[in-house]
């Protein structure tokens, strides 16, 4: 399975970078600590399947050449981050949430299966303003609605973790207590589950308290379920990630060197 990616917004920033590599059935991909590069290939009889991340997925809707490329895959997935601080100064280089909303029913319609998109509203992040705690938890109604009327059956949530470098970018990070979060959680789950959307964690166990249940983003078992051929796909866990991580076994083809065009201030990837 090749994941386009967890490093950067290949789709959304590099679509040239990725619209070459699927031209020419290969790229080199660099370790992500560093090491020697090693070559990866990309010819659709050696990809189970190809999932996007992206905070934009306006690049498989307007290019056509892009498209024919992805659809020699036989099973193409996209995760679809949507937080509702696009456009802020938190996420500076993301289209306004609406923008990204709107593309849901194109993408349904055109992955062929409800279950291969899972739109992510993580993370939820506060910070303070103006003397006042803010946080974007109160998007989370219009993001749930938007996927219940396209049909998305999956959005996957997690809080932000306030790792040490975000404290130099000028915001007054906030993190809330346990109870807060579940409390935040939990009122999630339920309009979700009035909506018929399931919520899972992303490598938040705690937030299976709230109902949110633990599971891989990068999910071998799933992925070999919705194939159509049914090609057994890796199930074993991925021990590059994060420990609380439930991810199976898959290649990366991003680079944290491509920077990502968000510029999100939360963001792990983000070297500054």
């Amino acid at each position: 399975m090749v994941v386009a990616s967890r490093r950067t917004d290949l789709l959304a920033g590099h679509t040239a970078f990725l619209k070459q590599a699927l031209e020419q059935g290969s790229v080199l991909v660099a370790g992500p600590a560093g090491g020697a590069p090693r070559r990866v290939s990309l010819l659709p009889e050696d990809v189970h399947s190809l999932v996007l991340l992206t905070k934009n997925a306006e690049p498989i809707l307007s290019d056509g050449s892009l498209r024919r490329l992805l659809e020699r895959y036989d099973q193409v997935v996209v995760q679809l981050t949507v937080t509702g601080l696009g456009g802020t100064a938190l996420e500076p280089g993301v289209p306004p949430m609406q923008r990204v909303l709107e593309q849901l029913g194109a993408l349904v319609q055109w992955l062929g299966e409800p279950r291969r998109l899972t739109v992510r509203f993580d993370p939820i992040v506060h910070w303070a303003e103006g003397g006042a705690i803010r946080s974007n938890a109160p998007c989370a109604a219009a993001v749930l609605e938007a996927c219940a009327a396209a049909g998305v059956r999956q959005v996957r949530v997690s809080f932000a973790t306030l790792y040490r470098k975000m404290w130099r970018r000028g915001v007054q990070w906030f993190d809330p207590p346990l109870e807060e979060k579940l409390a935040l959680a939990k009122e999630i789950v339920r309009q979700a589950s009035h909506l018929g959307i399931n919520v899972a964690n992303c490598a938040q166990p705690f937030l299976a308290l709230a109902g949110a249940h633990s599971s891989g983003c990068i999910d071998g078992a799933l992925l070999q379920e919705l194939h159509p051929l049914r090609l057994q796909a890796p199930t074993r866990r991925d021990r590059g990630q994060r420990p609380h991580c439930l991810c199976t076994q898959s290649v990366d083809i991003g680079s944290y060197a491509q920077k990502c065009p968000g510029g999100c201030l939360y963001c792990y990837a983000n070297p500054a």
